[in-house]
């Protein structure tokens, strides 16, 4: 008895150790990490539920660590899930609305099966986007039932939709605020919320006077019990959409197509402890334990987990509904929605909405949209948006109705919103300017208020700049490479008759008289008393040589200046030396005059002083500005601070005290300071507020000694338009002109789609044409060179043509007037005498000396 009870030892030992090796196989403990959002607290009841429940029916031991996640806390989280994973555990279960990256990559480096279960409010989501998408919303209010609901529906928001939304929890006097200071107010209203919650906040919309005949509600129920929303609230005139799970979404919580019962059903919560159990069961399956590491240290090797998510797919397969996603690791429920028109008395399936399947509307259910409302941002600039004449101007009185205005811009606003169905307004920045990025790093202006979210569009003529893409968003450019230019007026020409006379000065004018009258003098005594003249030696010279009396000198010097000359010379040496001399002086003087009159006549219808920047630059008589803010200000402040930088460079290799920096040392700096001598002259002259103001100072300057730098296809306007202005030089640093929208707006593609398809359709070339012509300024005079001279120039000779006729004509009355009462007061004297009586006088008669004839 002995030997046999020691020799049965070592088989009772070995029984023992079997039992308790088959007992911790039996109990053996399995560790689950769930991840799960901070502001999903109910879920972690629900996920305790679940683990008990898989554990009572699956017989496993199982243990589940919950790691809470929040944005604001990433890093906390990670050593949170890390200390979890250096206990062990066999599976990772990610219910998080976005997903955890860093937790699906840690589990894959340990080989533990990383699963995600779509249990948020995502598809809710999903069909209210595709739902506000079919009716062409771009605003709409989200309201939700909790801040749990609102969190989940973020992700969806951020990633896949295309509906500019506000999103609020609850509906109170801080959220009702919010919504009526909403510029343009949202036409689409969205309510998502279990049925109780969802009648109640539709109830505190209708008493705070937010639902209206001009908005669209939409009420998303989360749960099977909408046939209990209280209509009555609803008036006879007032519709809503309601859009409610199919009864499809009970089977597909409950794992079941048998029962599907949706009484008292929490779809989230549901879906969570079928997933749990299907999980568990996979994991029995295949034998998983748990796997122990470390954050720091993952292995060289990633362990296979191909099989477990194999098993895991055939097990899906009998779930109804429940679909896995292999690129995302994730089991996503499919489900459906009906959508219903509804009001007081009667209700309309108007469509359905599945996850495999999309939107499906009835065609006969007509639907009539609410046309989107834009606020587009623009500014006053000819002839891209200028008021309607007779309508009241200042920028305080600026009205918002389109029809007021008349330009490009107009128009193409217009055109835009007749291809993209919208309604639209019009908005003034208050400072009136195209937006600088100001010092704090804000920006003002037309790219301001877009940023800021106080317009929609803008649709103005804006320039593309890299600064402005920062914080706005352009299209396709619908003005291509307009750059800037320089305008001037065109120098007025004096017009007068006389300006023959203004060639030469007054002094020179009296002193040819002065000469005029003391050569005739001069003539004339020495005519007088030259003993070799015709008038004191008439023997000399052949009969009825010409004596010059001082009326015949000054005839004489006046005659000398016509090309037939004065005529008879004097016949004394002296006198002739006289002549010639005043000859000379005469041909002189006539040579003078021609010269500066053609030369006078050509400097005046030059066309300007300048032609190009640098010749503006260089030049320090004619004063030059541009708009305040506007791209052109901006170009030469960038273009003078890239002259700074140079120069500083530049400073610093001459400065160099290395060999190498030896062949930069010159004298004389090598590039011009042109843009910062411009941007100072700017600064001086003062950069006006507005373009109209700049054109108005180039008019008032009739001598031509102002310029304005500015945008060149307004320029070419404006030209176009009056006759005293002249375009100088080419324009330069050609930038397009585009439609800027908000960043990140869906608005970009459509806008840039509709202006693709209007330049198939040469809209901009047609819309060019129309506002730049010259058929609406008319003909101007002619400036160039072979215009000639005008009578306005010359009209003075002819005058004193006229008048030389008229003095004659005088001189000739006079003559007449003098010869006849000459004749007739000689007549008079002799006419008496022959009445009286012939009486010889003796006295007279012993006058007459009598000389006898022998």
């Amino acid at each position: 008895m002995r030997k046999a009870g020691r020799g049965s030892c070592p088989y009772w030992w070995s029984l023992v150790i079997l039992l308790v090796f088959l007992t911790q196989k039996t109990t053996a403990q399995l560790t689950l990490i769930s991840t799960i959002d901070e502001s999903m607290a109910e879920g972690v009841a629900w996920l305790e539920e679940a683990v008990k429940a898989a554990e009572t029916s699956s017989g496993l031991t199982l243990k589940q660590e919950v790691v809470m996640t929040s944005l604001d806390k990433e890093e906390e989280n990670e050593q949170q899930f890390c200390s979890a994973l250096f206990s062990g555990a066999a599976l990772v279960l990610d219910v998080t609305a976005g997903g955890w990256t860093f937790a699906k990559e840690t589990a894959a480096a340990y080989g533990i099966p990383y699963v995600r279960v779509q249990v948020s409010n995502y598809q809710w989501i999903a069909v209210t986007d595709y739902l506000l998408q079919s009716r062409n919303a771009t605003d709409a209010a989200l309201i939700f039932g909790s801040e749990a609901e609102l969190d989940q529906a973020l992700y969806y928001l951020v990633e896949g939709s295309v509906v500019r939304v506000i999103v609020l929890s609850g509906i109170d006097d801080k959220t009702t605020t919010t919504l009526r200071k909403m510029r343009p107010a949202p036409s689409y209203y969205v309510i998502l919320a279990a049925t109780d919650r969802l009648t109640a906040l539709f109830n505190q919309a209708t008493m705070r006077n937010l639902v209206t005949r001009d908005s669209r509600w939409t009420l998303v129920a989360t749960d099977h019990g909408a046939e209990n929303f209280d209509r009555a609230m609803l008036a006879a005139s007032t519709g809503v959409t309601l859009v409610t799970p199919t009864r499809e979404v009970c089977c597909t919580a409950r794992n079941t197509q048998s029962f599907c019962d949706c009484d008292n059903l929490v779809v989230p919560k549901a879906i969570t402890l079928n997933a749990v159990l299907t999980l568990v069961r996979t994991l029995k399956a295949e034998g998983q334990k748990n796997v122990a590491g470390t954050c720091d240290a993952p292995p060289d090797a990633t362990p296979s987990t191909t099989s477990f998510y194999t098993a895991l797919q055939a097990e899906l397969g009998s779930w109804p509904g429940m679909k896995w996603r292999f690129d995302k690791m994730q089991m996503e429920p499919q489900l459906a929605f009906n959508i219903q028109a509804i009001n007081s008395t009667a209700s309309q399936t108007v469509g359905s909405w599945s996850t495999d399947g999309g939107l499906q509307l009835i065609p006969g259910f007509e639907h009539s949209p609410i046309r989107r409302h834009f606020r587009i941002g623009t500014i006053l600039s000819r002839p891209w948006v200028s008021l309607k004449k007779g309508t009241a101007e200042g920028e305080a009185m600026l009205p918002k109705d389109p029809n007021a205005y008349v330009g490009y811009c107009v128009d193409l606003a217009a055109r835009l919103a007749k291809e993209m169905k919208f309604d639209y307004d019009f908005r003034f920045p208050k400072d009136g300017q195209y937006g600088v990025r100001q010092n704090d790093g804000t920006w003002n202006g037309l790219v301001g208020d877009l940023s800021n979210g106080v317009t929609d569009i803008i649709v103005a003529p804006l320039t593309m700049t890299s600064e402005r893409e920062e914080v706005i968003d352009f299209v396709a450019p619908y003005f291509d490479q307009s750059g800037i230019s320089i305008v001037i007026r065109k120098r007025q020409r004096e017009e007068s008759l006389f300006k023959f006379m203004t060639v030469l000065r007054a002094e020179v004018w009296v002193s040819i008289v002065a000469a005029l009258v003391v050569t005739g003098i001069m003539i004339w005594l020495l005519d007088r008393y030259s003993p070799y003249s015709a008038q004191n030696n008439s023997a000399l010279y052949p009969p009825n040589c010409r004596k010059f009396t001082l009326k015949e000198s000054f005839w004489f010097a006046l005659t000398s200046f016509t090309p037939q000359g004065g005529g008879e010379a004097p016949k004394a040496l002296s006198g002739r030396t006289l002549v010639a001399a005043y000859w000379l002086f005469v041909v002189l003087m006539l040579a003078t005059f021609t010269a500066n009159l053609a030369a006078f006549l050509t400097v005046e219808r030059m066309q300007s002083p300048v032609q190009s920047l640098e010749a503006l630059a260089r030049q320090a008589k004619i004063n030059f500005t541009t708009v305040k803010g506007s791209s052109t200000f901006e170009y030469f402040d960038n273009m003078a601070k890239a002259e700074d930088e140079l120069f500083r460079v530049w400073k610093e290799l001459t400065l160099n005290s290395t060999s190498d920096q030896s062949k930069y040392r010159v004298w004389d700096y090598p590039i011009k300071e042109q843009y910062t001598h411009i941007l100072q002259v700017i600064v001086d002259s003062k950069p006006v507020l507005h373009a109209e103001e700049g054109f108005q100072r180039v008019r008032k300057n009739e001598k031509g000694e102002f310029a304005f730098i500015h945008d060149a296809s307004e320029i070419r306007y404006e030209v176009l338009q009056d006759c005293q202005l002249t375009e100088v030089g080419e324009p330069f640093a050609e930038q397009p002109y585009a439609i800027a929208v908000q960043q990140g707006s869906h608005l970009q593609d459509e806008i840039s789609r509709a202006i693709l398809e209007l330049q198939k359709d040469r809209y901009f070339e047609a819309l060019t044409a129309r506002f730049w012509n010259r058929t609406e300024r008319g003909s101007c005079p002619d400036d160039s060179d072979s215009e000639g001279i005008t009578l306005q120039s010359l009209g003075g000779v002819f005058i004193a043509t006229l008048i030389g006729l008229a003095l004659a004509m005088v001189a000739l009355a006079v003559e007449v007037l003098y010869y006849k009462r000459g004749k007739s007061s000689h007549v008079s004297d002799i006419t008496p005498r022959k009445s009286l009586k012939m009486v010889p006088d003796k006295s007279h008669v012993s006058r007459i000396n009598v000389t006898p004839v022998y």
